[in-house]
């Protein structure tokens, strides 16, 4: 019988105190998290067009890399989540090791293979000469500190699981302002520190997420914020492995296709030369500043959904996800008439004495700015198709939002039309809008309840995972 009065509010107290008692300090967590590439791209943008270019073309390569990896992560926190919601803080421990463990390995093969590529997917790329340099550097240095990356933001979904979800907001609030410190330090140098330039942005990242990686590792030993592991958890339980394996490989497939999509578009976008990358870059960014809400909200609604599916209790699983549609809807619609009024300002913001790149900039916010609830109405419900386990749909939808919808449409209008260059960026809000409906209808018809991932007689994971796999430690705690 479960005891903890926070952990029993969110199965039976109001939705909305809840799902704000959780969103808000993702929120709070994800908006310090933003700030790294917010500050990056405030000081690599005094360094130029081409400076922006460099970042602008890393980013949806090494956010390729992360998204192939992902599928691990998401999966682990789903299962953490419901076996909390079921009160099985054993299993919660289990699956917590065991996704360290698959986490670690993925990012090492991930990272040293991306480092060996990196010039190649340069080119492939078609990279002009004046951003080679600095992107390759920038990239290089990413895929050193991939494992960091990695293994902090799988702390914090695990983190969400369990439900704690401010204590995420103190380690990144400490490492972004360090962040801060180093970005300039390590872009222009100083005393005997040489100016590195972009890749200096990357060397600021790789120091804090390591910090931030070996705190969150030492928490997670420490066994005070709802798990417990030990060095005997790590032990290697296949079944668990393969479980997770094929629970997140639609994730993952999710994710990458909507990574290499990113890096589809910028093919595309790259034909019409330096301006149009940059103003993508920038735009993209604002974006996801934008999305912040919309994601902690999305997270918040995932954890949340999944306690209470752990529960038993998928009725208000569903209440959940109407009432988190709405307010994510409302939300992002303001945010995106506020982004509209002032697009100059913020594009400026970013490009200071860059007209054409300001220019160019303001079109593509103003044209995809005023769709952004659907999008963040898709983002909510999805989090509740993920949390009960059918990784299959969500992966459905991203792919026919890239690749059936999004990139043909945006390749048709920009080099079939008299649109051109802005023919790419009406491609956003179409798709923006189709996939919110199509997300919706599913989510109404109600065929996600059905999907079971514990509870059932056969559980543990698999049915191979027993009392003996979930080592001897772990089963003394149980008869204590």
């Amino acid at each position: 019988m479960r005891t903890d009065p926070r952990a029993q509010a969110l199965l039976e107290g109001p939705i909305i105190k809840s799902l704000l008692s959780l969103s808000v300090p993702i929120i709070i967590a994800n908006v310090l998290q933003s700030a790294y590439q917010l500050i990056d791209a405030f000081w690599v943008g005094r360094l130029g067009d081409a400076a922006v270019a460099a970042v602008s073309v890393s980013f949806p390569v090494i956010f390729l890399t992360i998204a192939l990896g992902s599928g691990l992560g998401i999966a682990g926190s789903i299962l953490v989540a419901q076996y909390y919601g079921a009160d099985d803080q054993d299993m919660v421990n289990h699956v917590a090791a065991q996704t360290i463990v698959s986490i670690v390995v993925t990012s090492l093969v991930l990272g040293a293979a991306g480092f060996a590529l990196t010039s190649e997917l340069l080119r492939m790329m078609g990279v002009t000469p004046e951003v080679f340099e600095g992107a390759k550097g920038f990239m290089n240095v990413a895929f050193l500190g991939l494992a960091f990356s990695f293994t902090f933001i799988m702390f914090q979904s695990l983190m969400r699981g369990v439900g704690e979800v401010r204590l995420p907001i103190y380690i990144v609030g400490g490492t972004v302002a360090l962040n801060a410190v180093l970005d300039p330090l390590f872009i222009f140098g100083w005393g005997p520190i040489p100016a590195s330039g972009v890749m200096g942005a990357a060397m600021a990242t790789f120091a804090t997420q390591g910090i931030a990686c070996f705190i969150g590792l030492w928490i997670m030993f420490g066994g005070r914020f709802g798990m417990q592991i030990g060095w005997s958890d790590f032990k290697p339980d296949f079944a668990f492995i393969k479980k997770a394996f094929f629970l997140g490989l639609p994730a993952s497939i999710e994710m990458s296709a909507r990574a290499f999509g990113i890096i589809i578009m910028t093919f595309l976008i790259a034909g019409f030369g330096t301006r149009a990358i940059a103003s993508y870059g920038v735009g993209t960014t604002i974006l996801q500043v934008v999305l912040i809400p919309a994601l902690g909200l999305s997270m918040g609604i995932s954890t949340l959904v999944g306690q209470n599916i752990g529960a038993g209790k998928k009725e208000r699983a569903a209440e959940i996800g109407r009432l988190g549609a709405l307010i994510s809807f409302g939300a992002l619609t303001l945010a995106g008439v506020i982004v509209f009024a002032f697009a100059p300002a913020f594009i400026a913001f970013f490009v200071p004495g860059e007209p054409e790149v300001i220019a160019t900039g303001s079109i593509f916010l103003r044209t995809m700015a005023l769709a952004w609830g659907f999008l963040g109405a898709q983002f909510a419900l999805t989090g509740v198709l993920r949390a009960s386990g059918n990784m299959l749909i969500a992966m459905m939808l991203t792919l026919v939002s890239q690749w059936v919808i999004q990139f043909p449409l945006a390749y048709v209008l920009s080099m079939h039309t008299s649109l051109g260059m802005n023919g790419i960026w009406w491609a956003f809000p179409v798709t923006h809008v189709t996939i919110a409906l199509i997300t919706a209808g599913i989510f109404l018809k109600g065929d996600w309840k059905n999907k079971q991932l514990t509870g059932g007689p056969e559980d543990r994971l698999a049915s191979k995972v027993s009392e003996e796999i979930l080592t001897e430690e772990a089963y003394t705690r149980r008869q204590g």
